[in-house]
């Protein structure tokens, strides 16, 4: 087969898929906002079920959902028929995916999720099945038709229910007030936990603290810089911070001067150092350093020098 015909293949398989989710819209209705409200203001957690792809479907948006601060479950419907009803309580709300909603596991279940009087919500491709109409909310996940060629395989259908179940996390999570700090909660592990939690201060404090007198000499600042292996130092006086040295500002000076022994680290410092709170996120000294286009932070705390946060600091801790 040739590639051009495999890359046709594919491209159609997007554009099946992209022609359906831009047609989900089209499909809220206002059980929509019923169901989000309904979750919302429930004392208990949200179980939600499936079988086959959709089950699959329904452990993705179970994930989502306890990311973004609402309490989820997953119970495979086969075995909800068959012990696990147990899992739900009293103030659950249970939301059923199926393709179809006429499945017989589906049909057995729906009516003794009802006797429980708990809140179905039916994530369906078919509103007027019997999920459908057993539903206290429908959300419709309709496709005209899969991206399989036999139209059989569970492929643009299983991405529009994966859609519905984006659109409910995003829209609780906005009715939550989410921010970025409660993501945190729930990711600290890493690079996006550390983009999130991170501070300068955890980084300094594993760092060595180079630090030179102003009127030190150039050998001694050499030195500084490479025991400290920061690549850089900063110039101290009283505990005020004058300046910093780089690296860079070592190799210039050597181009420019013959005789380094008269100088010292006041005359190659840079005056003004970029600076940031010792407690400010390693996120925002990524952005700092990028914005300024050098390797280094002077970290402060109440104006007291606290240390270097190199790049190389962040890329070790998956910040960049």
């Amino acid at each position: 087969m040739k590639d051009s015909q495999i890359l046709s293949f594919a491209k159609d398989t997007i554009k099946n898929e992209a022609a359906a989710i831009a047609q989900l819209e089209n499909f809220l209705t206002q059980d929509f906002p019923k169901a989000v409200n309904c979750i919302y203001h429930s004392k208990g957690r949200v179980v939600i079920t499936g079988i086959g792809k959709s089950a699959i479907i329904a452990q993705k948006i179970v994930a989502t959902l306890n990311s973004t601060g609402t309490p989820a479950i997953f119970m495979h419907a086969a075995d909800a028929i068959h012990g696990d009803l147990g899992n739900i309580q009293k103030d659950d709300v249970v939301i059923c995916i199926s393709k179809s909603g006429n499945t017989p596991e589906i049909k057995v279940l729906v009516p003794l999720i009802k006797n429980f009087n708990n809140k179905l919500i039916g994530l369906t491709g078919n509103k007027d099945s019997f999920l459908g109409q057993q539903a206290d909310f429908v959300l419709n996940a309709y496709i005209e038709q899969e991206a399989c060629p036999n139209n059989l395989a569970p492929t643009t259908s299983t991405t529009a229910q994966l859609v519905i179940g984006d659109a409910l996390a995003v829209s609780l999570l906005h009715l939550k007030g989410f921010s970025s700090k409660d993501f945190a909660k729930y990711h600290p592990g890493g690079a996006l936990g550390k983009k999130l939690y991170l501070r300068v201060a955890d980084i300094t404090a594993q760092n060595n603290l180079p630090q030179v007198a102003p009127n030190s000499k150039i050998s001694d600042v050499i030195v500084e810089i490479s025991e400290k292996m920061l690549g850089a130092t900063a110039v101290i006086e009283k505990g005020d911070i004058l300046g910093i040295i780089t690296d860079g500002d070592i190799r210039r000076m050597l181009q420019k001067s013959q005789d380094i022994n008269q100088l010292t680290a006041r005359d190659i410092m840079g005056e003004a150092p970029k600076t940031i709170d010792n407690q400010a996120l390693a996120l925002e000294a990524k952005n700092m350093l990028e914005h300024f286009g050098i390797s280094q932070l002077i970290a402060t705390e109440k104006g007291s020098y606290k240390g270097i946060v190199h790049l190389h600091n962040l890329i070790k801790e998956g910040i960049i």
